[in-house]
């Protein structure tokens, strides 16, 4: 009766791990209507463009990348746990090592499934991004520009060094007459 109770509460524990990863199933970033553009245009784009991230990412949406990367996770994870349990316990820590495997394997999972949603949702919003954007819409922009200035003053040299050469090709004028 008491691996029973360990297994529920195991169990109880990992739905509650896996239902804390929620991601949408559309662009997270914001597209504006393009300059010309009227909303049917925009409407028309923006689901070619959705389609087109999600080709990108291979046809599955974040949360099924997200619930697939932790269900092999908590499987692993029992597995390994059953397997050592049997080893430590001569047999009978089968249903311990099970639980406690499926215990680590989810909350290793979790982590897992919270970073596979995050890159397949940021590959889904680039390629979205460059499809608006290339179908003549605004999208966002980093708000940091490095700008190099337009013209920077010429460094002073330590004294001893020599000038720098001349630039290829260089010819020096012609001596004049110097009058004496």
């Amino acid at each position: 009766m008491r691996t029973n109770m360990k297994v529920i509460s195991v169990l109880t524990s990992a739905v509650l791990l896996a239902s804390c990863v929620s991601v949408p199933n559309g662009p997270s970033n914001m597209a504006l209507l393009g300059t010309g553009k009227n909303f049917d245009q925009f409407r028309g784009d923006d689901a070619s463009c959705r389609q087109f991230a999600q080709a990108q990412i291979g046809g599955v949406t974040a949360n099924q990348a997200s619930n697939n990367s932790f269900v092999e996770s908590a499987v692993v994870g029992t597995v390994l746990g059953a397997l050592i349990g049997a080893a430590a316990g001569r047999g009978r820590g089968v249903g311990a090592g099970a639980a406690t495997g499926l215990f680590v394997g989810s909350v290793v999972g979790a982590n897992s499934a919270n970073e596979s949603s995050y890159g397949t949702q940021r590959r889904y919003d680039n390629a979205y991004t460059q499809c608006m954007y290339a179908s003549g819409h605004r999208v966002p922009v980093s708000g940091h520009i490095e700008q190099q200035p337009a013209y920077s003053p010429p460094q002073a040299r330590p004294a001893g060094y020599p000038p720098p050469p001349p630039p290829p090709g260089y010819m020096p004028p012609a001596p004049q007459d110097v009058p004496r």
